[in-house]
């Protein structure tokens, strides 16, 4: 049994990672940690979180053979900085480790790195793309949400070769993805029954998108992406459009090709199904799965792609489980295989 720390357990993530985990076979949580709340008991807090009677810690406790960190930015790799120093495995939620340039996260993040000196130790924690990188590493930066729905949408084509690099990801998001904060932006009056357009002048997530995106074609890719917020809890659906590629277009029966591609690239991955039809939220509520339909807009010659996850499960706890598993040698699949919720 392996022994958990999560450092910062009362943000939306910390909190979906102690759900998951509290059900896992192989772990036991044995301290938790949160920037407020400080010497409360965790279920009393969070009641939903019944059967967790652990006393909320100002830093992590005991001895832990594992941590997953749920900080913000920042923060993240300044708690996570002396554990890891210890040769404890580590994943961080946050955006501390996902960029290989310490200058582009210092310009998006607005911060000097806390410890670059692991930036080179760090594994993207994407298992579809980067699985066998994942099995031997110590550290794994978490990706985020955003880019989890919107990477896993793209890379079958980059792959292919079958797209021109002009691409567009319109992506809308629950508000939950905002984090647990209060702001303004957030309240209800202003998000009930509203859709708006945020990022306009640049989102935290575009790098860490063209980084891996440029990685998986083997040349620069750049994108244009539009993130908005809607008002519901959960989930991330990104529509994606990018030209066809020119050897490509001409091609007969496009959309049988392409839907052919996609799921040769997915048969073996355990949480992402290629659909037969354009999905929603719904399909994913509280799973790990990442929903896919590929098509075609003739008109236009253009890729159309739907990706649809739950932002705090394949988008942040449930992916930092899935990563855990592949880094400890459990199976996969284990604990968070449930289907979602539906309606």
């Amino acid at each position: 049994m392996l022994n958990i720390g999560i450092i910062n357990v009362t943000g939306y993530a910390g909190m979906e990672l102690a759900r998951i985990l509290s059900r896992h076979t192989e772990v036991n949580i044995v301290s938790v940690t949160g920037r407020s709340a400080v010497g409360k008991k965790l279920n009393e807090v969070l009641p939903h979180l019944h059967d967790i009677d652990l006393v909320i810690d100002p830093e992590v406790s005991g001895s832990v053979d594992f941590v997953f960190s749920a900080l913000p930015n920042v923060f993240s790799a300044e708690a996570l900085k002396s554990l890891i120093s210890a040769n404890i495995k580590a994943i961080d939620i946050a955006a501390d480790f996902r960029l290989n340039d310490l200058n582009l996260y210092e310009k998006w993040y607005n911060s000097e790195h806390p410890c670059p000196e692991f930036l080179e130790k760090s594994v993207y924690g994407l298992p579809e793309i980067y699985r066998s990188n994942i099995e031997t590493s110590n550290l794994v930066a978490n990706p985020g949400c955003y880019p989890t729905a919107s990477i896993l949408g793209l890379a079958p084509a980059l792959k292919s070769k079958i797209i021109e690099s002009d691409i567009l990801i319109d992506a809308k998001s629950g508000v939950s993805g905002a984090g647990r904060g209060l702001s303004l932006k957030t309240h209800f009056d202003e998000v009930d029954e509203s859709v708006s357009a945020y990022g306009l002048d640049g989102h935290r997530h575009m790098p860490e998108i063209n980084q891996e995106l440029s990685l998986i074609s083997g040349e620069n890719v750049e994108v244009t992406f539009v993130p908005h917020l809607i008002p519901m809890n959960r989930g991330i659906l990104a529509t994606i459009y990018a030209p066809l590629s020119e050897s490509f277009k001409h091609n007969t029966n496009l959309r049988d090709s392409i839907k052919s591609i996609y799921k040769d690239f997915y048969k073996d991955e355990p949480f992402v199904n290629v659909q037969d039809s354009p999905p929603s939220t719904k399909h994913t509520l509280g799973s790990n799965y990442c929903h896919i339909f590929p098509t075609v807009d003739y008109n236009q010659n253009k890729l159309v792609v739907v990706s649809c996850i739950d932002n705090l499960v394949k988008g942040a706890a449930g992916q930092a489980v899935q990563n855990m598993n592949i880094m400890c040698g459990i199976p996969e699949n284990l604990a968070i295989d449930q289907l979602a919720m539906y309606p």
